[in-house]
């Protein structure tokens, strides 16, 4: 433990940084557990504690500059990155879409305790135009709140730390295997997950000109939108789309009969909402359904108008 506080000391504030900016970035590196060991040091070397946590708090706080710088620069193309790059579900961006929505930059200041939540917030701070005095007010609350938790539980049960880093001390390189083990773990974990969930999604899409033909033909198919309510009435929807959100499209299903054409879309990468509400309409006895190539976005990249709700 003694020399362990030692590298901290010497080394332990680079260290900090460093580990929790590239899992913020996105990398599959918990830093929960660094943060834990490095609370417990703190136990009796009081004097860490200030740049452990100023050090971890900066590290949080450059990772999520960069996912708002570019979120900023290429709106909501980066959504469908940070979901691939990050191995998190895209249903991500269906949950905090419409919080964000809902509450807009705030939810910064809690996002980070909540899966799935925190790297589209902040990317969606940067799409939707928050200006970067407040992005940087909001981020840092929520980023010193982030990794305080951790460093205080540290500190609290230090001693039940201090136990396990002596019993992989004793494990020598054991120890150090057993902790790479976890790492690889925790990461082959995150990616079956994602696997997974891309493989629920495989289906067919119906692109932007396909719908607008049959719109302009005078055979339109019934139109789910799938967002949230905040969603639809900030950014319009396609002309003659009907509100499906998932609390309460199996009202709205029981409305059309089971043998109609429908279109359903959403605004997320890999038209995730859309597709798994797609999935539960099979599941109600649907067959001729279609996800929207692109969503919303698609549709209105490619000068189609918009319909007020």
């Amino acid at each position: 433990m003694q020399h362990i506080a030692e590298l901290i000391q010497g080394y332990g504030v680079a260290i900090v940084f460093l580990l929790v900016m590239v899992s913020r970035a996105g990398l599959p590196i918990p830093a929960w557990p660094v943060l834990l060991v490095a609370g417990a040091l703190t136990a009796s070397r009081a004097a860490l504690l200030p740049p452990l946590f100023a050090a971890a708090a900066a590290g949080s706080l450059v990772a999520d500059l960069l996912w708002y710088a570019a979120g900023a620069r290429w709106g909501r193309r980066v959504l469908g990155l940070l979901c691939r790059f990050t191995l998190s579900p895209d249903s991500c961006v269906r949950q905090t879409e419409g919080t964000f929505t809902r509450f807009g930059a705030a939810t910064l200041l809690f996002a980070k305790f909540v899966p799935g939540y925190s790297y589209v917030a902040v990317a969606l701070s940067g799409i939707t135009g928050t200006g970067l005095a407040t992005f940087l007010a909001l981020d840092a609350l929520g980023s010193g709140f982030y990794v305080a938790v951790p460093l205080v539980l540290g500190l609290i049960f230090h001693n039940a730390v201090a136990d396990v880093i002596a019993t992989l001390a004793r494990l020598g390189e054991y120890g150090l295997v057993l902790i790479a083990a976890a790492l690889a773990a925790y990461a082959a974990v995150r990616w079956i997950q994602r696997r997974a969930f891309v493989r629920r999604l495989r289906m067919d899409r119906i692109t932007v000109d396909e719908l607008a033909n049959l719109i302009a033909e005078g055979r339109p198919p019934v139109i789910f939108d799938v967002r949230a309510n905040e969603a639809r009435q900030s950014g319009g929807i396609i002309p003659g789309a009907v509100a499906a959100h998932a609390g309460d499209i199996d009202e709205v299903l029981r409305q059309y009969p089971r043998d109609v054409e429908v279109v359903i879309y959403c605004a997320c990468p890999n038209e995730a909402s859309a597709a798994i509400a797609a999935l539960h309409l099979k599941r109600a006895g649907y067959r001729r359904i279609r996800p929207l190539l692109g969503g919303i976005d698609a549709w209105t990249t490619a000068g189609h108008p918009l319909a007020a709700v």
